[in-house]
């Protein structure tokens, strides 16, 4: 793996590339061959919280996770790293369901391997519940207005300016995110 590690107002020491460099090695062992995607690391300190985001871009997919939470910036990259081996897990299961006769992406990742758990069955991936709606073409503050009423976190709606359905979302900074279609 390529590893592409910054810091916002945090020195990436040559102790912390190498801790992050070591634990994200572990992730390895679940793919067949040597993963030539870059893995962007983005370390931060926000109000003695020390956190991790980790991208890893995949054939199909794209595993992301993130701490922010800890006190400790080794033990937020532990934990991190832990629910991106629980991510490869669920995906490997998932494809492994999916894609039995095919061979296209379950070639990929390890068939062997005693790390490699099975989900249980009640981690299988049921839609619940099913709304239908009219989307209201108007502006994103309107939007943002809207979601803050109804107290989701997100909102869908259709852009007056573009006429594309957009998505507005709080962040977990506080802020506000907008998905535009490409």
């Amino acid at each position: 793996m390529k590893y592409n590690i910054r810091g916002q107002n945090i020195q990436v020491t040559d102790a912390l590339r190498d801790y992050v460099e070591k634990k994200l090695s572990r992730l390895d062992r679940y793919f067949e061959a040597p993963l030539t995607s870059e893995v962007n690391v983005t370390l931060s300190v926000t109000k003695n919280k020390h956190g991790i985001e980790v991208t890893i871009p995949l054939q199909g997919t794209m595993l992301r996770a993130e701490e922010k939470k800890n006190e400790d910036m080794y033990a937020s990259i532990d934990l991190v790293v832990d629910k991106l081996e629980r991510q490869i897990r669920k995906y490997k299961t998932k494809i492994n369901r999916k894609f039995r006769q095919e061979g296209s992406l379950k070639s990929l990742l390890k068939e062997e391997g005693g790390a490699v758990k099975v989900l249980e069955e009640d981690d299988e991936l049921e839609v619940v519940r099913t709304k239908r709606f009219t989307l209201k073409p108007m502006d994103v503050e309107e939007a943002v207005l809207q979601m803050n009423m109804i107290g989701h976190s997100f909102f869908v709606f259709a852009n007056a300016e573009s006429k594309e359905v957009n998505v507005v979302y709080k962040r977990s900074d506080g802020k506000y995110g907008l998905i535009e279609q490409s």
